[in-house]
């Protein structure tokens, strides 16, 4: 089998025969060996249909699930009973055009793991969502791309619409929570070969919507999750939450010594030392997990190297609320803001490729166009 198309269904019997047709005139011409599986989870009479469906038509079937239900464990399991060697995932509800599905299958074929359809990249279009949902779904968009390094050079990902190489996710243990499922497959089987071709987004014709205020709340605990599974992301945000805990221990520790009667720029160069020896610390024990690693001479040249990049980055820190305060004109605080996320971003960077440098190294290179169809694609260094 060459390629399976997984369609998970919720009470769509009204659209599973016509996807099946459109999926049908673009399938037959590419004289390659398909399938088409219907994953549901209906509680109406799709299932009855999708029997009459697949009984006139010997490339169509259905797996009625009734224990389990949800879309991304649909598309799961539907990943794991497919056949084809390229799988595409597209909804039902005739908002996922099934012609583009030839342009996908040669992108594949050319080398890619993943391909996605894009409403974002010049030539696609987002106009079927009306002013509501398009809020929405920007929202989730910016959300998980501002969480997830792995999504920033991809303009679509929540989308429901792609294609992936079936070689590229076997063996890997996906846990999905609610409906975006792209999501998980990137962040969990390592995805990094992706192209993104433009598609134009339709307005849903049959059925209803399936987003609601709960799918939402599970989306931002399903972001968490992969925050927590991709190891380039988690040391970001335990190194942040380190230099919080910092501030604090530097605030401590100055009040300390100023009630000792001790001179302001003393009290605040040790406290300041103190902070910057327990972030060493903890980042070494937890966020990097070096403890132990090298021996003591190791362990004091990764103390040294730690100080000097946040010296460095109170130099840049200084720098920077200087240039937008005195220069630009910003207020205090704003500016301020600033120069304390390119401290973060600047102790992170040199503390991951330098200070800790026998952690694995994460490089994302730009968005570049492969051809004159403006096919974007995505190569992560891991």
């Amino acid at each position: 089998m060459d390629i399976s198309v997984i369609i998970p269904t919720f009470n769509e019997g009204d659209n599973v025969h016509l996807i099946a047709e459109r999926l049908k005139k673009v399938l037959l011409p590419l004289n390659r060996p398909f399938e088409i599986l219907f994953m549901d989870d209906s509680i109406d009479d799709t299932p009855d249909r999708l029997n009459e469906l697949a009984k006139r038509n010997p490339f169509v079937h259905y797996i009625h699930r009734t224990s389990e239900r949800g879309l991304a464990k649909a598309v799961v399991e539907g990943l794991h009973h497919a056949n084809g060697k390229i799988l595409v995932v597209m909804d039902a509800d005739l908002q996922h055009p099934p012609e583009s599905i030839p342009e996908m299958v040669k992108k594949i074929e050319e080398g890619y793991q993943m391909v996605i359809p894009s409403r974002f990249v010049k030539g696609g279009s987002d106009g079927g969502l009306n002013s509501y949902r398009k809020f929405v779904s920007w929202t989730a968009r910016i959300i998980a791309r501002l969480t997830l390094k792995r999504l920033r050079k991809i303009t679509d990902p929540t989308s429901g619409f792609f294609a992936v190489r079936k070689e590229a996710i076997v063996g890997k243990e996906f846990q999905p929570i609610g409906w975006k499922i792209l999501l998980e497959i990137i962040v969990r089987a390592n995805i990094d070969r992706i192209a993104e071709i433009p598609y134009q987004f339709h307005a849903r014709d049959l059925g209803s919507s399936k987003m609601s205020a709960v799918e939402q709340l599970r989306y931002l605990i399903h972001l968490a999750k992969l925050v927590l599974a991709s190891e380039e992301d988690r040391r970001f945000y335990l190194f942040s939450a380190v230099g919080l805990s910092g501030v604090v221990v530097n605030l401590a520790f100055y009040k300390l010594f100023l009630m000792s009667n001790l001179s302001v720029i003393v009290a605040f160069l040790l406290s300041s030392g103190i902070s910057i020896f327990t972030n060493f610390l903890l980042n070494n024990s937890f966020t990097w997990k070096m403890e132990g690693s090298g021996g003591w001479f190791s362990w004091g040249t990764r103390l040294l190297k730690y100080v000097i990049v946040a010296s460095g980055g109170l130099c840049v820190s200084g720098a920077i609320v200087s240039f937008f305060h005195y220069f630009i004109n910003l207020p205090a605080m704003i500016s301020g803001i600033i120069g304390i996320v390119a401290g973060i971003v600047w102790n992170f960077f040199l503390n991951d490729k330098w200070t800790f440098s026998t952690s694995k190294k994460y490089m994302l290179p730009e968005v570049k166009s492969l051809t004159e169809r403006d096919t974007v694609i995505h190569d992560v260094e891991k």
